[in-house]
């Protein structure tokens, strides 16, 4: 997890998939598709992912993605573990849309030294000299001192991740048992208020540099599938009474 990538911009379409109808296209998909390498041995071929996301006093990101706004951006802290101490890796990331594209840029924190101070409330403060020299920093810092951003939220999920036998660009993850907790702390104690997101469904995400090809299209229509505009974090801030969609 530690060598993915560090800056892309891609297409990312998403559905919401009820438990048989994930089974029904998962099974037509195998034919297609091929685990991503990192989970050919991981139990249930699943990962974990965490990611505590930041906002301003007003969620301006929320509302900038519930008014359907073109061009947004948000920032949000990412790891792969719920253990204290164990040596995942850690990203900041910086992730936006331009129209369609989605453009993400991550760096690398040294878990080791973060890993006992993301359990603060001052985050913020013990993070910025652990944010080595980079664009993503700038701009982090820029927005911190602009918008006052600070954490609001955590989204924890499995994901199963595949990628195309024919087109390595090509890759759909499947993102299921979702969960939010209100906390300002990478690892929150058991107390901190925790709510479910979305039971029982999962969240298909197809991501591609330039066309979808054409046996997904068939199977998108053989399925009845509908494109979703979904967001974990604002479910997640929905869920957790932060803010609400007046849409």
């Amino acid at each position: 997890m530690a060598n993915t990538k560090l800056h892309f911009a891609r297409f990312e379409f998403k559905y919401l998939l009820s438990p048989k109808l994930r089974a029904e296209l998962e099974r037509e998909l195998r034919y297609f598709l091929e685990f991503d390498p990192y989970v050919e041995a991981q139990p249930d071929h699943q990962y974990f992912v965490r990611s505590l996301y930041f906002d301003d006093p007003s969620y301006s990101a929320f509302y900038d993605k519930v008014d359907g706004l073109h061009t947004r951006s948000k920032f949000r802290l990412r790891t792969y573990t719920r253990n204290v101490g164990d040596n995942t890796p850690q990203f900041l990331e910086n992730k936006g849309r331009y129209n369609n594209l989605v453009l993400k840029h991550r760096v690398a924190l040294n878990a080791a030294e973060l890993d006992d101070q993301v359990r603060s409330d001052a985050l913020i403060t013990k993070l910025m000299p652990l944010i080595p020299p980079s664009s993503v920093g700038q701009k982090f810092e820029y927005e911190l001192f602009r918008k006052q951003l600070r954490p609001v939220a955590l989204v924890d999920y499995l994901r199963r991740p595949y990628i195309s036998r024919f087109d390595p660009e090509f890759r759909l993850t499947f993102d299921s048992e979702l969960e939010a907790t209100m906390t300002r702390a990478l690892f929150p104690t058991p107390q901190e208020r925790r709510r479910k997101l979305l039971p029982g469904y999962t969240v298909m995400e197809v991501k591609f540099r330039r066309t979808i090809p054409s046996w997904f299209h068939r199977l998108i229509q053989a399925y009845e599938l509908r494109r979703v505009s979904i967001s974990k974090i604002c479910h997640a801030m929905e869920a957790l009474e932060l803010a609400h969609d007046p849409n």
